[in-house]
């Protein structure tokens, strides 16, 4: 076939992404860099309509049966916990046992096992570096994956800076790892595994279960972040033999600023505490437990066991009606990320020959987050995306919809007509999407950067 060379161009880019482009579409990148001012925050007009909200991994509304809870301690029990001398300290301490309970009860653990923290990113600071530092006189390596949160990849580079040795696993095309590989990877001396439960990007849901019987036959400790997970799916940390987990109460439709983690007493894990001071929570974490916030957390623990079955069913027939309408109207669009292994309100499609962030603009009215993980300062595609080795093209298109406990069927059908309109919009105005159509083979082009 000829070899054909044409400009790089930028079309539907709102970072700065080479995207693929020619030259008589620099019109349209006039238009696109308009709308790149546009994206930056700003308040909303005075009769302008607040977005549809399909962004639950990024955080969820509290449930007002969460707010009711938590009234009474911001207004009349405002006593400190840790204060024993009188009724305030003991009012507030047996509603921050008794909401320990509720987050134990969710994940079938003992409520002295329970370590409140300000939110999982705490949780996962503490997991990981504080099990690393504790037994590095005689271990020193850790195993982690290429997909996991920010907060646990920062966790790991901070500690080879210490003189840690971490092994970044990668995972297969559809997310998940391979188990053979982990288990070739655990070491004498490897201390810590920490691989998430749910992907906040993907949704895809790692064996969890075979990955902790593994850790214990190998007599290495486990760590899982359930951020996404914890009130979603059935957990049990005795059978999946998980020896810390990290807890998120925004993510379950609790407060903001609150978590927990998980810490198991048989066979004992021992941690190094991050921060110091009066020994509160037996010592793992000092600082005074905000009562109103971990009431909130357990509340909402307590309506996620009331409601899980009936959330997954419904959130998971929302999710197929969602990707079903979107894929039987709009050709090459691809699911990221396992079709079976992952949890349905999760859903993240990569749109071909549309940029994502232009895809976004165009859907200003439903509240969604893009997969590229776009930033002005880099031009780089999600890394979990490049993990699973999308293309790049790919991994720039891509948008995730996120589904949960209060979304309705007239919101999903309000996102699926408005994201089939746009996506066939920006294709029209699409060089690549015309020589597609026309039959040409758009990675046999060789193109040059001008």
């Amino acid at each position: 076939m000829m070899n054909r060379t044409l400009p790089r161009k930028l079309l539907g880019s709102m970072c700065g992404i080479s995207s693929r482009r020619l030259s008589f579409a620099q019109s349209a990148v006039n238009t696109v860099q308009t709308q790149k001012e546009l994206i930056k925050s700003r308040e909303l007009e005075k009769d302008e309509l607040r977005p549809l909200y399909m962004d639950f991994q990024a955080t969820t509304p509290m449930d007002p049966r969460v707010l009711d809870a938590m009234l009474p301690y911001q207004v009349n029990y405002y006593g400190n916990p840790h204060s024993r001398t009188h009724a305030y300290g003991w009012e507030s301490e047996s509603a921050m046992e008794k909401a320990r309970k509720q987050v134990a009860d969710l994940i079938s653990a003992d409520p002295r096992e329970i370590v409140f923290t300000s939110g999982a990113t705490e949780s996962n600071n503490m997991s990981i570096k504080g099990v690393a530092r504790f037994y590095k006189a005689k271990k020193k390596h850790i195993i982690t994956t290429q997909t996991e949160h920010k907060c646990v990849l920062d966790s790991c580079r901070i500690l080879e800076a210490e003189g840690f040795d971490v092994t970044y696993l990668p995972v297969k095309n559809n997310g998940l790892i391979d188990l053979k590989l982990l288990q070739e990877t655990i070491r004498l001396d490897t201390s810590l595994v920490s691989i998430m439960t749910i992907n906040n990007e993907i949704g895809v849901k790692q064996p969890i279960k075979e990955i902790g019987h593994l850790c214990r036959s190998k007599n290495v400790f486990f760590h899982t972040d359930a951020a996404q997970a914890v009130g979603k799916i059935p957990i049990n940390v005795s059978d999946w033999k998980v020896d810390l987990m990290s807890i998120s109460g925004h993510k379950i439709y609790g407060p903001k600023g609150v978590g927990a983690l998980y810490v198991r007493r048989r066979p004992r894990v021992r941690i190094e505490p991050l921060q110091n001071g009066g020994g509160q929570e037996r010592g793992l974490r000092s600082g005074t437990v905000p009562t109103p916030l971990v009431v909130g957390l357990g509340a909402a623990c307590e309506v996620a066991q009331q409601e899980l079955e009936y959330d997954h069913k419904r959130v998971t027939l929302l999710a197929n009606r969602l990707v079903q309408k979107i894929m039987s109207e709009i050709p090459d669009v691809v699911m990221n990320g396992d079709p079976d292994q992952r949890y349905p309100g999760c859903v993240n499609l990569s749109f071909a020959y549309v940029e994502g962030e232009s895809l976004l603009m165009a859907l200003k009215d439903v509240a969604l987050s893009s997969g590229s993980a776009c930033t002005s300062a880099s031009l780089e595609p999600s890394y979990v995306l490049r993990a699973i080795g999308a293309d790049e093209d790919l991994a720039h298109s891509s948008i995730r919809f996120g589904i949960g406990r209060f979304t309705t069927e007239v919101e999903v059908d309000y996102t699926v007509e408005k994201c089939i309109h746009q996506v066939k919009r920006l294709r029209e105005m699409s060089p690549l999407w015309e020589m597609v159509q026309e039959g040409i083979d758009i990675k046999s082009i060789k193109w040059t950067q001008h």
